[in-house]
């Protein structure tokens, strides 16, 4: 394994102070040993343990997700698309990539990894339905086993039964989050304790969604910037449920590698659109309220955690390509080279929205994804994205199914995610060119404590 410095932390903290010349800031990052088997880094620190390295927040969400407007890609069957995206940093040495470590506990983040965790090069996104016989002990039995295992493979080590699949790297900013979902709560005789921000999203018109690819009673997302390391976590999770849950969906995922780009930018989707300018910042004032439950929140169990919405988005990349780049930008409402408004600037310049042209029609024209997804055309209303793109080969048809794996975070997915969808279902330009195919809603716990597992105080409360 490198002995190199990490590119850096995936885990946001806003208050802390960046030490030159590292760049991204979420929280912190450790360099840790590799798995075993593996040679073991040089410890930097004089007491053995491994560096602390302090980051910038510049550097916190870089993805692929898809075009424009405020960071958001969003059809009118009710998907949104988009992140925000690392600007302003150098890229990360490819070099240091394996010894970037995740916090896990709430030690040394409040919030479960994956959610401020800038995105990593591959992804999956996992859902189960517990056994019929598996009730709240059984559950909770099992999320004391993710969450034992979670925390040492995130670590860098080697769970119990390893398969040695990953024996030789080191974590590559692995993230494990896991989320409950609406039918757990039944599932497990907790009803009472479901929380209203559960209540089943509303229908779109364009939805298309297959059933057996949503929901689900328990979801997790696995996040790291090694393809193998991944896998090796899918694997020994997946494994880890039986007999207690059973797979319901998996669905694989990738974005850019980091130091892939020789200059800082944010990242582009499969659309080819510069994507995320927008999304919330941790330096935003209003960053936490927007994001994560209130700690004065009724729901205690629920303080501090969040609420992911999830879509499998197939983009429908044939007849968007056979477009002419005009169209594809006023569709969009930003320039495909720069990401710029079309009202002029560049990638970061607000939006002129009230910018009309000589014949009186605007600038950005009325039905631009960028206008109808724009916080200032849905009352503020804003949601943190974190997607992965997918490619899951060709259709009968010879086109591809690739698209978005969009997850997006919230405090409160009525006032977020349902308010901006409700919007942009009455259409936009870009509605014609996804297809909305899967859906799920999950209550994601804070991290837990030292000791501890994840939801331990609902399911033992």
């Amino acid at each position: 394994m490198s002995t190199k410095k990490p590119h850096g932390n995936r885990e946001a903290t806003p208050d802390a102070k960046a030490v030159p010349p590292q760049t991204p800031r979420p929280e912190t990052a450790t360099s840790a040993p590799g798995a075993p088997g593996a040679p073991s880094a040089p410890s930097a620190a004089a007491d053995g343990a491994a560096p602390t390295v302090e980051l910038s927040r510049r550097r916190l969400l870089g993805t692929v997700g898809a075009a424009g407007a405020a960071g958001l890609v969003v059809g009118a069957a009710g998907g949104v698309i988009g992140a925000s995206a690392a600007r302003g940093d150098a890229p990360a040495p490819l070099t240091t990539i394996g010894s970037t470590r995740v916090p896990f506990r709430a030690e040394r983040a409040a919030h479960q990894a994956g959610i401020t965790t800038p995105l990593q090069a591959s992804g999956h996104l996992l859902a189960f339905d517990l056994a019929p016989d598996a009730g709240r002990k059984a559950a909770a039995a099992l999320l004391r086993r993710w969450t034992r295992t979670a925390q040492d493979l995130m670590e860098g080590r080697a769970p119990a039964h390893d398969t040695a699949v990953a024996a030789d790297a080191g974590p590559s900013s692995l993230t494990v989050t896991f989320g409950l979902g609406h039918s757990f709560f039944d599932r497990t005789g907790l009803t009472k304790q479901r929380p209203v921000q559960l209540d089943p999203l509303p229908d779109f018109s364009a939805d298309a969604l297959d059933p057996k690819r949503s929901n689900g009673d328990l979801w997790l997302q696995i996040g790291a910037d090694d393809a193998l390391v991944a896998f090796h976590a899918l694997r020994t999770l997946q494994k880890e449920a039986a007999p207690t849950a059973r797979l319901r969906w998996q669905m694989n995922g990738f974005n850019r590698t980091p130091g892939a780009t020789d200059r800082p930018m944010t990242t582009r989707n499969l659309m080819g659109q510069i994507d995320g300018t927008n999304n919330p910042k941790p330096s935003d004032p209003d960053f936490d309220t927007r994001i994560f439950v209130d700690r004065d929140a009724d729901t205690t169990w629920m303080r501090g955690g969040s609420y992911a919405v999830v879509r499998r988005i197939r983009m429908l990349l044939d007849d968007w390509e056979k477009r002419p780049r005009a169209d594809q930008e006023k569709i969009i409402g930003r320039r495909k080279d720069t990401g710029a408004p079309l009202t002029g600037g560049d990638e970061t310049t607000p939006m002129r929205l009230d910018a009309n042209r000589p014949d009186g029609l605007p600038v950005i024209p009325a039905n631009a994804h960028a206008r109808i997804a724009a916080p200032e055309t849905n009352q503020g209303a804003a949601l943190l994205r974190r997607p992965f793109s997918y490619h899951d080969g060709f259709r009968d048809d010879g086109a591809p199914d690739a698209g978005l794996l969009f997850i997006c975070w919230q405090a409160d997915p009525l006032r977020a995610f349902t308010q901006i969808q409700r919007k942009l279902d009455r259409g936009d330009a870009l509605s014609p060119f996804l297809r909305h195919e899967a859906s799920g809603l999950y209550a994601v716990p804070p991290a837990p404590e030292s000791g501890g597992y994840v939801a331990q105080p609902l399911l033992e409360g």
